[in-house]
C-alpha cells in the first residue's frame, strides 16, 4: 500500500491540511481495498492550526518509510523552516520519495533547494513573493499544479484537490482517479488554470505622476478604438516618449495596460450582467467577438462563457 505523510508545520492551514487526507483516505482500488495508508506528521507535539491545536500521531520519523511528502501550507510563507524538518525533507528527496506542496507549502520545499531550477506555482496572492524571495525558480501564477516528476507544486486552496486527483492518476490510472473526483464532488480535470481566478485590476495609477490624468482617461474609454498614435496624442507626446513613461510608470506598455484594463472591464461585467458575450467585447473596445475571446482566453486561461458560467 501506497503511505502518504502529510506534514504539518507550525500555523498550518486546516484545508489544506485536510485536504489530502480526505481524498487520499477515500480512495478505493477496483477490489475495494484502500489505496493509500496516511500519516500525519508534524516536527513538535502540537502544532497551531489556527483555530484549534493539532496533535499529529507522528513526529518527523513518520516521512522516512513514506511513498509520498504532502506539505500543506502555512499561514506564515516567510516563516523560516526549522533545520530539523528542511534535513528530513532533503533525506527523503535523497532516497527518491515524491514531494509534492499545496498552496503556500511551497514556500517551505523552496527553502530546502528542492526548487531551484523547477518550475513551481503557489497561490497566485503569494507568487510574486515566491519568485522574490527564491529567483532560481521559476514561478509559474497561472497554473492549478505542475508536476516536476519527483517534486510537485500546486496553487491554494481547491488546487490541491487538482493535484491529489493527479497523483491518484499517476498512481492508480484514470479510473480511481475518476471515482476519487466523484467522490469529491468535483471533475478530474477542470478547465484553463488559477489564471481566471486572479484578481486582474488595473494597473495601478501612479497618483501625481505625468500619466495620471491619461490613465483615468484611459479607464473611461475602454470601449473607443484606441491606437498607440491616439493614446500619445491625448497626452500630447510622441508615441516613443508615452511608450517609455508607461514602462517606467507602470511597468508595462501602453497597450498591454489597455488590454489588461478591458479584460477586467470584461470579467466585471461578465459577473454582473446578462449581456451577450458579442455585446461584452465590443463594450471593452474589442473589434470583433472573435479578438475579444481570444484575448480573454490568453489573459484567463478560459473563455468568457466558461468564466460566466462559474463566477456570474
Amino acid at each position: 500500500m501506497h503511505t502518504i505523510a502529510v506534514l504539518a508545520l507550525d500555523r498550518v492551514i486546516p484545508f489544506d491540511l485536510a485536504t489530502p487526507i480526505e481524498i487520499f483516505t477515500r480512495t478505493r482500488l477496483p477490489d475495494g481495498r484502500p489505496g493509500y495508508q496516511i500519516r500525519v506528521c508534524a516536527e513538535l507535539p502540537e502544532i497551531d492550526a489556527g483555530t484549534f491545536t493539532l496533535r499529529a500521531p507522528w513526529g518527523l520519523e513518520g516521512l522516512e518509510a513514506a511513498d509520498t511528502i504532502i506539505v500543506p501550507g502555512t499561514a506564515d510563507p516567510a516563516a523560516p523552516l526549522a533545520p530539523a524538518v528542511r534535513d528530513a525533507l532533503l533525506a527523503a528527496a535523497a532516497n527518491g520519495t515524491r514531494i509534492a506542496s499545496i498552496c503556500s507549502g511551497t514556500f517551505p520545499l523552496a527553502a530546502t533547494g528542492l526548487l531551484d531550477g523547477l518550475r513551481a506555482t503557489t497561490h497566485w496572492i503569494a507568487a510574486d513573493l515566491l519568485a522574490a524571495t527564491y529567483p532560481d525558480i521559476e514561478v509559474d501564477p497561472d497554473v492549478l499544479y505542475v508536476d516536476n516528476g519527483q517534486i510537485l507544486t500546486s496553487a491554494g486552496a481547491a488546487a490541491g484537490l487538482d493535484l491529489c486527483l493527479h497523483m491518484i492518476r499517476r498512481d492508480y490510472g484514470s479510473a480511481v482517479a475518476a471515482d476519487a473526483a466523484r467522490l469529491s464532488v468535483m471533475p478530474l480535470e477542470r478547465e484553463g488554470g488559477q489564471a481566471q481566478f486572479i484578481v486582474r485590476d488595473y494597473a495601478p495609477t501612479p497618483q501625481g505622476s505625468t500619466l495620471e490624468p491619461l490613465l483615468v482617461w484611459l479607464q473611461d474609454n475602454l470601449g473607443s478604438d484606441l491606437s498607440l498614435a491616439e493614446i500619445a496624442a491625448r497626452a500630447g507626446t510622441s508615441t516613443r516618449t508615452l511608450i517609455r513613461r508607461f514602462r517606467d510608470q507602470t511597468g508595462t506598455t501602453p497597450l498591454q495596460w489597455l488590454h489588461r484594463a478591458r479584460i477586467r472591464q470584461a470579467q466585471h461585467l461578465l459577473e454582473t450582467t446578462r449581456h451577450s458575450v458579442e455585446r461584452i467585447g465590443a463594450q471593452v473596445g474589442f473589434g470583433s467577438p472573435t479578438a475579444f475571446r481570444d484575448r480573454f482566453k490568453k489573459t484567463t486561461g478560459v473563455s468568457p462563457y466558461t468564466y460566466r458560467r462559474s463566477f456570474s
